[in-house]
């Protein structure tokens, strides 16, 4: 059996009891359920992540009982649990989805939508290769279906090129992002057109076009507000902070990093925080002021803690970290640092950012006068870079 056919294969009763989907009549339990999961798919929208997880978690949704809306308080959830960093939770909240989506009256579409996000928590986990395996059954099942799912499709796509761009398959991400980009024009649907913007403009920072890069952004960034997304506001101004700095314009990446910084700490997002405040520790280092970078690395690491769902951008934090030690000369510290760099991105699947560390290393070989460490350092990164291998 293929592994498509296998996802639509209804699962053992013996495994997971419930019975078939049926109309069931709206008495007082199921008004007063349905109300819970709309109230927590409306938080969802805003990134409310405490908020639905509070919600669903107060009075459970048994599926043998409400199955239909079981799989949407599951789902919901599992997003929830997903952006706080509780990735196993997530997880298994998925497969419980999953045996639910695969009852009678469940559809190929419900089984895409359900493996979309096992897809998504799957490249929060780093696992790039099983994401994409995943995210590509999700969109076949999409398009077997025969019933629309544009925005479906979209969130595909724009999530899959995540995954091609740490795999450094930039045609591929760049292709996805932009078909995505047609399904959400064509639907008028703002959150997701912002989604697909922001994904857009990322992959344009990579390829060095910043100023299509800005033009991305600031279409992110007006969707979300026009959402009343405050959140991911934030998460654009401080992408907005680093292509300003990249654009020369030190002074309004400082402000914008700074206004994403009280936008996240409102709003309750740590890693957002810690993003925005290791962005302006970047700013500061690159501007040759490594005293100010240090306190701010420091503290972006405190606020993102060892949530594995953050690796990369601990792993960055720590190569700004240590560079800032460098440029102060204190060698040995920012060694140790560089060392734990590597040591969280060796857990991703991502050339580039080894590289990265990599290339930090060999400057702190050259500065202490090894100039043959640094070769080889400079080498390896070089070699982990290419594209082509013949």
């Amino acid at each position: 059996m293929d592994e498509l056919a296998a996802l639509t294969t209804t699962a053992d009763p013996a495994d997971f009891m419930l019975p078939p989907v049926s109309d069931l009549q709206r008495d007082d339990e199921f008004v007063e359920q349905e109300h819970r999961v709309a109230a927590a798919e409306a938080a969802l929208t805003g990134s409310r992540w405490d908020d639905v997880v509070a919600i669903l978690t107060e009075c459970p949704i048994a599926p043998g009982h409400l199955p239909d809306l079981a799989l949407r308080s599951l789902l919901a959830e599992s997003w929830a649990r997903m952006h706080r960093g509780e990735l196993d939770e997530a997880l298994e909240l998925l497969k419980t989805a999953k045996r639910v989506a695969h009852r009678p009256g469940f559809h190929d579409l419900d089984r895409a939508e359900v493996l979309f996000r096992i897809g998504c928590v799957r490249l929060r986990r780093s696992a790039i290769s099983r994401a994409v395996n995943d995210l590509t059954l999700a969109l076949e099942l999409c398009e077997r279906s025969g019933r629309p799912c544009d925005r479906l499709r979209a969130e595909i796509l724009e999530w899959r090129s995540q995954c091609y761009q740490r795999q450094r398959d930039f045609a591929a991400a760049r292709s996805d992002v932009e078909h995505a980009l047609e399904l959400a024009d064509a639907m008028g649907d703002r959150h997701t057109a912002a989604h697909v913007n922001f994904r857009a403009s990322v992959i344009a920072e990579r390829n060095g076009q910043w100023l299509l890069a800005r033009f991305y952004a600031e279409n992110a960034k007006n969707l979300y507000g026009e959402c009343g997304d405050e959140a991911n506001v934030g998460r654009l101004l401080s992408a907005l902070g680093g292509l300003d700095f990249l654009l020369g314009k030190t002074d309004e990446a400082v402000a914008n990093l700074k206004h994403a910084v009280a936008i996240a700490i409102e709003t309750g997002h740590e890693v957002d925080a810690a993003a925005a405040v290791a962005s302006l520790a970047q700013v500061h280092l690159r501007s040759g002021e490594p005293k100010l970078a240090e306190p701010q690395a420091r503290h972006a690491l405190e606020l993102l803690g060892d949530r594995a769902d953050a690796l990369d951008e601990i792993g960055n934090v720590q190569l700004v970290l240590g560079r800032s030690l460098l440029e102060q000369g204190r060698l040995d510290e920012a060694g140790c640092w560089f060392t734990a760099a590597e040591d969280s991105f060796a857990q991703l699947e991502s050339a580039s950012l080894l590289a990265g560390a990599w290339f930090a290393r060999g400057d702190l070989a050259a500065a202490r006068g090894d100039s043959q460490s640094a070769a080889v350092l400079f080498r390896r990164a070089a070699e982990a870079l290419k594209d082509s291998h013949f």
